[in-house]
């Protein structure tokens, strides 16, 4: 079984940059593909990125592309969320997220392990 742990969320002025991490323990996820989502209340959970176990592939959702950055230390068994230039609309609790095996995704389905979310709010 593995557990999650998010960090890092908080209150940012618009164009401010935060920092998120994910802290995987129980078991090593050095060989299972990671991801970040996010959800606001009333809407779906929606993916943000994703990273393979090697971090040599990184896809983004297009509305963070170019100003966040996952990344992740297999030796520190945690994943992270650069976050730069943060806008009003990116507020929303984010989730860490871990499948059983190696294959990146964007669909929630696949991700069987969840943190508990950090919130993360941007003031304009």
């Amino acid at each position: 079984q593995v557990q999650l742990v998010e960090s890092g969320g908080g209150l940012v002025q618009a164009g401010g940059s935060l920092r998120l991490s994910c802290a995987a323990s129980g078991r090593t996820v050095s060989r299972n593909a990671m991801a970040w989502f996010r959800q606001v209340p009333g809407k779906e959970r929606e993916f943000v990125a994703s990273i393979s176990q090697s971090g040599g592939r990184t896809p983004y959702a297009d509305s963070v592309r170019g100003r966040f950055t996952i990344s992740r230390d297999n030796a520190k068994n945690t994943v992270y969320l650069q976050m730069n230039s943060l806008k009003p609309e990116d507020t929303a609790v984010y989730y860490c997220a871990a499948r059983r095996d190696y294959s990146i995704s964007s669909s929630t389905s696949d991700y069987a392990y969840w943190g508990q979310g950090t919130q993360v709010t941007v003031s304009s």
